[in-house]
């Protein structure tokens, strides 16, 4: 997809703000309801928030209100418009499995994979982050 097209909008520096609080002010902002026409998922490890539109909308001029709007300015969050990305978020891992057993997985064409560069273990919340060589590996 173009990135005129992109229903997701990434919000970086978002420690100041709660998921609640994030989605009352994107509420505000765009004139959307939450779960209806959007959705929030928060990455904490990397302190960003990714909003994914359910409605058509123009991510491009919602981003444009978001740097205008007061609040979003106080707390030093930003917008942008989700790229294409070699890294993917994998949860609900169990503590025992390891980096190099998570490699060979998502590096299994049969799993939809491909070449794994570097796998990132968060092992207190059963998460990690796979990065791909390139991007084919993480549709």
């Amino acid at each position: 997809k173009s990135a005129e097209t992109s229903p997701s909008v990434v919000f970086e520096n978002i420690q100041g703000c709660s998921v609640k609080c994030l989605s009352m002010l994107l509420e505000s902002i765009s004139g959307l309801a939450v779960d209806d026409d959007f959705a929030v998922e928060v990455i904490p490890e990397i302190n960003v928030a990714l909003v994914t539109f359910i409605k058509s909308i123009d991510a491009e001029e919602f981003i444009k209100k978001c740097s205008q709007n007061k609040r979003v300015n106080e707390l030093k969050m930003t917008a942008r418009l989700l790229e294409l990305t070699r890294s993917i978020k994998a949860e609900n891992i169990p503590a025992s499995v390891s980096a190099d057993c998570i490699s060979v997985y998502f590096q299994s064409p049969q799993n939809g994979g491909g070449p794994v560069s570097d796998v990132q273990l968060f092992p207190e919340k059963n998460a990690a982050i796979i990065t791909f060589c390139d991007r084919k590996g993480n549709a």
